[in-house]
This record gives C-alpha cells, sequence and structure tokens, in this order.
C-alpha cells in the first residue's frame, strides 16, 4: 500500500517491522479472538491512508512490542535505528498515561504527554491512530472499560485530534465514543434522519446537483461533494442550542473543490447569487486562517426548500491539509514529500505552548491545554493591522496579553474600532483593539473573571501571588510580633526560624506568608515555641469571658460596621485612639488602607465556645412579587431561630421585590443555614451577604 503513493518506500524495512511485530506478539490474543498483531497492522494502514513515510509506518506495526513483549528498546535500535525507537518509546509512554485520574495526577500527565510529542510529533499520530482502532473494535471490551476509554477519548484525544487539524479523525472518534456514551441519542438521531430522507427524498443529492449547476453557469469549474452531518455533531448542536432536531438548521454539509483561490471567491458569490446568506454564519479561513493551517471559506445559505445547509469552500490543496492537519506535512506522493504551501510547520504549536507554560502550576497547565485544545478563535487587529489570534469570547485582557505580558500587566482600558468598551467586552472577528496601559498598574483580582486564556489567566495569577505574598508577609510579621508579646516573649529570627523548621516549611517567609493569609493561627506559632506559656494565656483568655480572645486586660472590643464578622469567621483587630480595638473580618477592604500602619494591628480570635444569638448580618434577598412571599421569608428566618431586626425595601418591581434584611445570628455556621433555608424556597430568587465598606470606625 505504501508504494502505491511513495515508490521510494523502502519496502524491505517494511517488511522486516511487519515480520519483527509479528514474531514478538506471536501467541498473543485480542479480547475478540483474533490475533493480537491485526490491531498494530490496523493502526498502520490508518496511517498509510494518511499517506506518511516509511518511519512512521514501522513505529506503527511495533508500538506494543516494547509494552507487551519480551523486545527491547536496544533491539529496535539495532534492527530499525533510533529515530524509530524513539517514536516506539514515545507512543508507549502516552499509552501508559493515566489522562482521565485526579486533577493534579491528570495535569502532571498532560505535561509529560506533551514533553513526548514535542520530541516528535508523529508519535501523537501513531497514538491517535491506536485510538481509532481501539475505538472501533471497542465492543469487546468490558462494559466499564468501553465507558472509562469513550469518555477519555471524548475529553481528551478527539479534541487534541480537531487541535492537529485532522478533523475527520476527530468527528469519527467522537461518534464512537457517543456511541458506547448515549447510544439512545444517538439511534434518536440516525431514526430521525430515515424519516427525514423519507419524506424529502435524497436532499444531498438534490442539492449538489443544484450547486453544481449554479457554479457551472458561473463558468467555476468545481466538485461539489455533500454529506449529512454525523450524529454526535448534530446532537451536540442540539444541545448547544437547546432546539429539537425538527427546528435544527444545516444538517447537511457541502464542501466545494475549486481549482484556486480565486476560484473559491467567485464559487462563493456564484452561491449567494443562487441562494440567500444566513446573517452572522460567514467565515473566511482563507484570508485569516486557523493555526493549525486550515484554511477555508465558510457559509451557511438556505437551499432547497428553505433547508439550511453549510457550505465549505477551498482549493485542493487547502482540502488536504483540512482532512490530514499535521499530518500533511509528512505526506508523500510519487515517492516526495509533499510540498504543500498551507500545511503549517507540526511542531510550532507544542513548541509555543510548552514554553508558554513552563513555570505553570499543574492546575493552571491543564487549563490551558484543554482551552487549547478545545477553543474555536477569533481574530482581532492591533493598531499596526497586526492579527492576535484569541479563542472565542476572548476579551481585551486576553487580547492584551496576547501582545505581550508586559502589556497585559499595565492595562487600565481598551478602544475597539476606536471606541472605549469595558474590558470585559467579548471581542468579535475582524475588530481593531487598541489597549491603554499605564505605568505603575497592576492586575486585579477580579481580571481573573474577565479572561478566558490560559497565558491571561496564569500572567494575571503569577502577579497577584507576587503581590499577596509581599503583604502577607508584613502583615504575618506583625501578628506574629503581637502573639509573641501577648505572652511576655519578644519575636526573634532564631524563634521563627526554629518554627517553620518544626513546621516542615521552607523559610520564615514562607511561614509568615501563612500567618498573614490566615492559613496558621500566629498563637500557633508561638505555642510551638513557648508551649507552656501559650497554654497558661490561653487559660487566661478563656477565664475572661470574653467572645473575642486575644486582646489586653484593659481593652475593649466592638465589632466593625463595614464588614459585621461574626464567631467562626478569621477575624483581625485595630487599634483606635480613644475607641478601643475595632474587630474586622480577614477580608475586609477598610484593612487594605492600613496596610503601611502594623503596629495597630492585633492577631484575634474568637471564644471557641458557644455563642448567644447576637451578632447583626445584613442579606440582600430578593423575592418574587406575589402574595404570601414576604410573610414566608419571615417564618423561615424565625424557624431558624434567627431575629429580624431591621427591614427595608431596597427597589420595587412589578414581578420581584429586593429587600435588605438585618437579622442577628450566633455564627457563621448559623448564617449558612439561615441562607440555605431562603435559597431552597422557590420565590426567592437570590440571596447574599452585604457588606459596606463605606462605613468607617
Amino acid at each position: 500500500m505504501v508504494s502505491a503513493y511513495n515508490p521510494g518506500t523502502d519496502a524491505a524495512r517494511i517488511r522486516a517491522a511487519y515480520a519483527f511485530g509479528e514474531e514478538m506478539h506471536r501467541g498473543q490474543k485480542r479480547r475478540s479472538g483474533e490475533p493480537y498483531f491485526t490491531h498494530p497492522v490496523a493502526v498502520a494502514a490508518i496511517l498509510t491512508e494518511q499517506r506518511l513515510d516509511d518511519d512512521t509506518i514501522i513505529t506503527a506495526l511495533l508500538h506494543d512490542t516494547v509494552e507487551d513483549t519480551r523486545a527491547k528498546y536496544s533491539d529496535i535500535v539495532t534492527h530499525f535505528g533510533p529515530e524509530v525507537a524513539e517514536m516506539v518509546d514515545g507512543v508507549t509512554k502516552l499509552t501508559n498515561l493515566q489522562l482521565t485520574s485526579s486533577e493534579t495526577k491528570a495535569a502532571e500527565n498532560f505535561r509529560k504527554m506533551f514533553m513526548a510529542i514535542s520530541r516528535d510529533i508523529r508519535v501523537v499520530l501513531v497514538k491517535l491512530a491506536d485510538r481509532l482502532h481501539n475505538m472501533r473494535t471497542i465492543k469487546y471490551q468490558s462494559v466499564e472499560k468501553q465507558t472509562l476509554k469513550s469518555r477519555e477519548t471524548m475529553d481528551i484525544f478527539a479534541p487534541l485530534a480537531g487541535r492537529m487539524g485532522m478533523q475527520w479523525m476527530r468527528d469519527e472518534l467522537e461518534d464512537l465514543a457517543f456511541q458506547v456514551l448515549n447510544p439512545e441519542g444517538r439511534a434518536s438521531i440516525l431514526r430521525r434522519f430515515v424519516k427525514l430522507r423519507n419524506e424529502a427524498g435524497d436532499v444531498i443529492e438534490k442539492i449538489t446537483r443544484d450547486m453544481d449547476y449554479a457554479l457551472k453557469e458561473a463558468g467555476i469549474n468545481a466538485e461539489v461533494y455533500g454529506r449529512a452531518k454525523r450524529p454526535y455533531s448534530i446532537w451536540r448542536k442540539m444541545e448547544q442550542k437547546g432546539q429539537p432536531f425538527s427546528r435544527l438548521a444545516d444538517i447537511y454539509g457541502f464542501r466545494v473543490i475549486a481549482n484556486d483561490e480565486g476560484d473559491c471567491y467567485r464559487a462563493l458569490g456564484a452561491i449567494h447569487q443562487r441562494w440567500a446568506a444566513v446573517p452572522g454564519r460567514f467565515k473566511d479561513y482563507i484570508s485569516q486562517p486557523k493555526s493549525n493551517g486550515y484554511r477555508s471559506i465558510h457559509t451557511t445559505v438556505s437551499g432547497r426548500d428553505g433547508k439550511r445547509v453549510e457550505v465549505q469552500i477551498r482549493t485542493r490543496q487547502m482540502h488536504e491539509v483540512a482532512e490530514g492537519g499535521v499530518a500533511a506535512h509528512w505526506s508523500y506522493r510519487d515517492g516526495v514529500r509533499t510540498e504543500n504551501p498551507f500545511a503549517v510547520d507540526p511542531v510550532s504549536w507544542i513548541t509555543t505552548l510548552t514554553e508558554t507554560l513552563e513555570s505553570a502550576e499543574n492546575d493552571e497547565f491543564l487549563e490551558h491545554v484543554k482551552l487549547e485544545m478545545y477553543s474555536d478563535q477569533v481574530f482581532c487587529f492591533t493598531p499596526k493591522g497586526e492579527v492576535v489570534k484569541l479563542p472565542r469570547g476572548g476579551t481585551p485582557i486576553d487580547f492584551a496579553y496576547g501582545i505581550h505580558t508586559r502589556i497585559g500587566d499595565r492595562c487600565v482600558g481598551a478602544k475597539v474600532d476606536g471606541m472605549r468598551v469595558p474590558l470585559w467586552t467579548r471581542l468579535r472577528n475582524g475588530q481593531s483593539v487598541s489597549i491603554i496601559t499605564a505605568e505603575g498598574q497592576r492586575p486585579q483580582s477580579t481580571w481573573l473573571d474577565i479572561a478566558v486564556t490560559g497565558r491571561a489567566r496564569q500572567a494575571i495569577r503569577k502577579s497577584l501571588r507576587a503581590e499577596d505574598r509581599a503583604r502577607f508577609v508584613k502583615l504575618g510579621r506583625e501578628l506574629a510580633r503581637v502573639a509573641f508579646e501577648q505572652v511576655g516573649k519578644k519575636m526573634t529570627d532564631k524563634a521563627l526560624n526554629m518554627a517553620a523548621s518544626t513546621m516542615g516549611i521552607g523559610d520564615v517567609n514562607e511561614l509568615l506568608a501563612k500567618v498573614g493569609a490566615a492559613e496558621l493561627p500566629a498563637r500557633d506559632v508561638v505555642a510551638l515555641i513557648y508551649p507552656e506559656l501559650a497554654k497558661h494565656n490561653a487559660a487566661e483568655e478563656v477565664a475572661r469571658d470574653r467572645a473575642v480572645l486575644g486582646l489586653e486586660q484593659d481593652q475593649t472590643s466592638k465589632r466593625g460596621r463595614c464588614c459585621m464578622p461574626v464567631p467562626g469567621e478569621r477575624i483581625v483587630g485595630i487599634t483606635y485612639r480613644g475607641k478601643g480595638v475595632v474587630v474586622h473580618a480577614i477580608d475586609c477592604p477598610v484593612l487594605m488602607e492600613l496596610e503601611d500602619q502594623p503596629e495597630r494591628w492585633v492577631d484575634l480570635r474568637w471564644h471557641s465556645g458557644p455563642h448567644a444569638a447576637v451578632y447583626g448580618v445584613s442579606l440582600e434577598i430578593t423575592i418574587a412579587n406575589d402574595s404570601g412571599v414576604l410573610g414566608r421569608i419571615c417564618t423561615l428566618i424565625g424557624e431558624q431561630k434567627a431575629n429580624i431586626s431591621d427591614l427595608t425595601f431596597v427597589d420595587r418591581k412589578p414581578d420581584f421585590y429586593r429587600l435588605l434584611v438585618d437579622i442577628d445570628l450566633r455564627d457563621v455556621e448559623h448564617l449558612h443555614q439561615v441562607m440555605t433555608a431562603l435559597q431552597a424556597e422557590s420565590d426567592v430568587a437570590e440571596v447574599k451577604r452585604v457588606r459596606n465598606s463605606e462605613y468607617r470606625p
């Protein structure tokens, strides 16, 4: 088969690989009862259909030998060379990775997978062909194994095939997995297709004939192919759009293969002259190709009998890349590698991805990889006309980081097509974006909710971590100092080093950062060094019979009206001349203004015993404007043993009321009980706790 597209193939070497693999797997059986070696042969046949080089075909024939037979890596090197041995080893490593394990483990295995791919991307072509054949024969596996492998295929390998530009393989992998995961859903789609054909005849043949006639009338020599979309593709559209099959448009797809780029645009004109174009359904991937090299014009038109059909228009070379993706880079014809001008460097995406994520945490790496594999892209322009590619739903924040991390960090605003827009604006294809920057600007935590690209989110998190760490170290040092003074001791670097070492924490700054971030109470640090003093001090504090512990004998405290902390929440005190100590929740915005006054900070905590329901909290509740609803809300709060101290109508609408309700509670658990009971009420649209940073002590 290889000689059919590559007369220069080393047939003797491929025959030797066949004989070696057959010998190594002799006696092994698949679950179907067939000789095991039929599987490597089938994998090689799939890659042969892609017109791949000799080394890739040989790797396919040998890909399970090192893992499942007595063959060693050195044997592959001796008989077939180091390049094939490296690829066989890479496929073996990919096979052994558990990509659907826990989040952390999966992220680390994703990282290993991309490292293996980056050395030679042909490894992933063999692995994808291996998975495709296994899915074609999955019926012989146990039900549990079928489900596991199908889910892994749907989540990992199908999107990876799509990202590699091998759309045909992605479609088949998804459909095979869909058949296992939702056989009833797939069968229902197929039944509806049969019904549609019985009612309307062969729609595909009729539309193909109409389209072919329209192109010939316009003097365009092109081939037209029609097809019904695969069941999973239709199911996904139904799920995304929330529409039944009967209302779903464009369940048919047509391809026009033209001679050259000019004919592609002329064919587009001829089709739009003959049928009405559907607004918003036009994409020009010829002038703005996808990063995997995909080029084509996409349009949707109302065809025969008003049925919507999707049309893809491309040249023969573009079609080869669209079908083969990165495999087109190695394709052979007439004994030589095909010089397809549209086939991108297959290593570029992997290299860019691995370089970008070298310093990423595991969860960030996994998030970015999945975004890269799943996302559809939009193309926007800088003021100089340079193209920036973003996932669909990308924002000016993503655009800024797409240009450079420094631009993203300093972003304060954006203009889209000359007009100032919010940073959360979703960008669309073809828009011109100008980023406004300012010296001294730093990323905001709210940007994490705006950004969608892994690159932007990683850079934002990195900046926030650095900024938070410095703040937490400073705060932690002051809290630790006060905690040491409360037991009559002075905080020293030696004492802190001893505590860090005992707790197995890397260094003093890490220890202080944990104290400042409320991950570690300062009193626990003191207790490690002076356990008897800490125990005596704790006993004294409990003896005072106060709700808040950590105050001096003569100090008084009151809750901050800005955050209204309740028992069970992490708290800190701020001293005020003539007012004693004001107790704030650790996340109160007012504390940000007092970072440069550490001498006023006091490390506090709530008494561990039960508390009376005397702590006021404000809740904003949105309820249906209907008879009896307000009464039921008040009854619900009373049933939770909470007292309403005030109630104000904030907003009255014809269908909803918004209320501000002040209630007295015991602690944070009591608050949770009240909010849960309210949220479970069908006439309550929203419940949220209200804090007012405008209040000042």
